[in-house]
């Protein structure tokens, strides 16, 4: 997709920022003005080095993590180092009838001290009591949490960046999502910063989250900081021989990433797709379904296209563009690629499977767009950032296209500064909805600070960077609420939780700062949230027509397909609400219709569209 910038000698609001010029706009909030930037932030540091700390020997299991969907429980064992005599083996035992009762025994490796469990034939339907013991008399105890299909509201908290400037607990965080009580965790990646010592500080994490992860299904997925580098394009696997990785590739050593990612997500549901890429190094991509809420898990940068040596180099470094004379165009280039063929190719069968599925979410590193301005210092601005997900341009729009075909809401993390977005392609807006979580620990600000009106602001809006803008390779998006570090909010550092209310289709996205109590009543969220959107907002591409309203007798919300019969392509794939309900389609078009799913499903061919004010009622029986 080639998005063409305006000519340099237009200069327009955008002009002004890809030229760099600091000018003071007017805000379009009518009672503020926009400051020449923000105010420098300083923080306390409590930093160091990761160290493993000598346990007693009967304290040598240090957490667990686990997932369990489609009647198979995963769990992983970290450990802490065996010495040499001591028995590599764990055991898993669930308390059955008032007893514990072995159903599984695993032995742990000897690079990340992490053993591991696959247990199939799992009932899911039931809450159950584990515990895992070692010889050495250690034992650790958590329970495995039935599926929660009955409730109304599935609630996931998310968070990213584990900063390692902070090597303090994070009982602040413990208390509140104890007190918030969400079905599902995500921790979206760097939780390490020690590149060279995960286990380290792998176990540091699990020493912090310990009493929340032991009792509730935790997806946790490595980052570029995870595996041993500031940022990080993965290529499919290669070798990267360039300083900061930015030719694509691995800096780490293979048995390093493989032991990390071993080590993070041995737990998640069995990759789509198991083949390893280059260098022998897994996947994990997959999908979770917890309570009804599908939940896709994507590797943002594994097959990631290095920018080095494939677009000119204009900045200090070769994913960092500050040319004043930049044109977007010589960096959207085709052969790039973000999410690669693979897990596309997962997002389209995935994406189309409902199911007992009601609602789906995409859940990945970071957001696929430039969602800041400054980074690290107050002044640090930035007129693109490579490292985003808004690059590359062509990369971007077919994953956008991907997920909002199955009316996907995107909840990731990784740029510290915690965005809600509406993203668009082809207009504003004709996407999904993408909430990047605050970093746990900020200690690297970033802030969204256009220096260019934004269009459609919302005048109710706390906040005045608001509305319609580009980002810096060009990518429409509208910025609906972002949290920007200032001296009384920790760095804007934070979780975000987000909740599925089935009965409804509603999703409301919330953001809290660290440091407060979530029960006190008179504690406020972060400024511009919470967001509510309807799950059909994550296609809200405008209708340019539509086809007969369909009556559905039969079993309730059945799931509805649309397919352009000329094209040849799914439009989207949804589970209504409902029996009643009339697609919308953009173009006008001969379609088919699918309704239902497994055995019981009815297609409808040669369906004609019709105009906005033509009424017609297709009646189908299940």
């Amino acid at each position: 997709m080639k998005i063409k910038s305006p000519p340099v000698s237009y200069v327009s609001p955008l002009n002004l920022v890809i030229l760099g010029i600091s000018i003071c706009f007017t805000s379009i909030a009518s009672s503020q003005t926009t400051p020449k930037g923000p105010d420098p932030i300083r923080i306390p540091r409590n930093g160091g080095p990761a160290t493993i700390p000598d346990v007693a020997r009967d304290k040598v299991i240090g957490f667990a993590l686990y997932t369990a969907h489609n009647n198979i429980l995963k769990l992983s064992a970290q450990l802490y180092p065996l010495q040499d005599g001591e028995s590599r083996w764990v055991q898993l035992h669930i308390r059955e009838a008032g007893s514990w009762r072995q159903i599984a025994q695993s032995k742990a490796d000897e690079t990340g001290w992490l053993a591991t469990f696959r247990v199939e034939n799992w009932n899911q339907a039931r809450n159950v009591s584990y515990r895992l013991t070692h010889a050495g008399g250690s034992s650790y105890e958590g329970t495995i949490r039935k599926d929660p299909k009955d409730k109304d509201e599935i609630v996931i908290a998310a968070f990213t960046g584990n900063s390692n400037k902070d090597r303090g607990m994070r009982e602040d965080i413990v208390r509140n999502i104890q007190s918030i009580n969400p079905d599902l965790l995500f921790f979206s990646g760097d939780q390490s910063y020690d590149h060279k010592k995960h286990t380290a500080a792998f176990l540091l994490f699990g020493r912090q989250f310990g009493d929340i992860i032991k009792d509730r299904p935790t997806i946790t997925i490595p980052d570029d900081h995870d595996v041993g580098q500031g940022n990080l394009w993965g290529e499919g696997g290669k070798v990267s021989k360039l300083g900061g990785g930015a030719d694509g590739g691995y800096i780490m050593s293979a048995d390093y990433v493989r032991m990390v990612e071993r080590a993070q997500t041995s737990h998640l549901p069995d990759p789509y797709d198991p083949t390893p890429i280059q260098q022998n190094i897994g996947v994990y991509y997959t999908s979770l379904n917890i309570g009804g809420i599908d939940f896709a898990v994507l590797e943002d940068r594994k097959w990631k296209t290095g920018p080095a040596g494939l677009i000119p180099q204009q900045g200090p470094r070769p994913d960092h563009i500050n040319n004043p004379s930049y044109d977007r165009t010589t960096v959207d280039v085709p052969e790039a690629r973000l999410l690669g063929d693979r897990q596309l190719k997962f997002l389209h069968e995935w994406g189309q499977n409902w199911t007992g599925a009601q609602m789906k979410a995409v859940l990945s590193q970071t957001i696929f767009a430039g969602g800041a301005h400054i980074h690290g210092g107050h002044k640090s601005r930035l007129l693109a950032d490579l490292d985003s997900n808004g690059w590359p341009q062509a990369g971007r729009a077919r994953a956008l296209k991907e997920i909002r075909r199955f009316f996907g809401i995107h909840i990731a993390g990784d740029q510290h500064l915690a965005t809600v977005i509406h993203q668009g392609l082809h207009s504003w807006e004709d996407s999904i909805y993408s909430f990047c979580v605050p970093s746990i620990v900020n200690f690297y600000g970033r802030w969204w600070w256009p220096m260019e009106e934004g269009l459609n602001h919302d005048q109710n809006s706390p906040l005045p960077f608001t509305g319609r803008y580009y980002d810096g390779l060009g990518n429409k998006l509208s910025m609906k609420a972002y949290a920007n570090p200032t001296k009384d909010n920790y760095n804007a550092a934070g979780f975000g939780i987000v909740r599925f209310k089935k009965s409804t289709r509603e999703i409301t996205m919330e953001c809290w700062p660290r440091h407060v109590d979530v029960t006190d009543s008179q504690v406020k969220q972060m400024p511009g949230w919470p967001i509510q959107i309807k799950q059909e907002d994550n296609y809200n591409r405008t209708a340019l027509a539509f086809l007969p309203t369909l009556k559905i007798s039969g079993p309730p919300d059945p799931v509805v397909q649309i397919v352009d019969e000329y094209l040849n392509e799914i439009v989207y794939t949804i589970r209504i609400k409902g029996n009643t309900w009339r697609p919308k389609v953009f173009r006008e078009a001969t379609y088919t219709i699918r309704i239902g799913e497994g055995q019981v499903k009815v297609e409808l061919n040669g369906v004609e569209s019709l105009k906005s004010d033509e009424e017609k009622v297709l009646e189908i029986d299940l």
